[in-house]
């Protein structure tokens, strides 16, 4: 039986800026884990990247905008963690929002590839 989802096209949103950074599903998936699990390294392990690739996204993403993306949390038994800054939140919320309205403004371009495809 075939999963009706694999013949489905999906748009993928990346924005290229200026300066050669980029924004993309996999940076803000490791802000989502990163919030729900409080730490770079556990974000990393839920996408089986390393520590030092999730700390070198975080990095990245800090550098590109005027505002901290992700904060270091200091404290606790394990030594602090990490959360996303208000900014960090605002920044998902409204890459998630762009890609809603980018897969709406596509819906039926993406029906007909769909009905195309093998």
């Amino acid at each position: 039986m075939t999963d009706p989802a694999a013949k489905t096209p999906v748009p993928v949103l990346r924005i290229s800026f200026p300066n050669e950074h980029r924004l993309g599903h996999g940076k803000m998936e490791l802000l989502e884990h990163i919030r729900v699990t409080g730490s770079i390294s556990a974000a990393g392990r839920a996408m089986d990247m390393s520590y030092r690739r999730a700390w070198l996204l975080v990095s990245e993403m800090n550098g590109m905008f005027r505002e901290q993306v992700v904060e270091p949390q200091r404290g606790g038994q394990k030594g602090g963690g990490a959360a996303l800054t208000p900014f960090g939140e605002e920044l998902l919320t409204r890459f998630r929002r762009m890609e809603r309205t980018l897969r709406a403004s596509l819906a039926e371009d993406l029906t007909w590839l769909e009905d195309k495809c093998k």
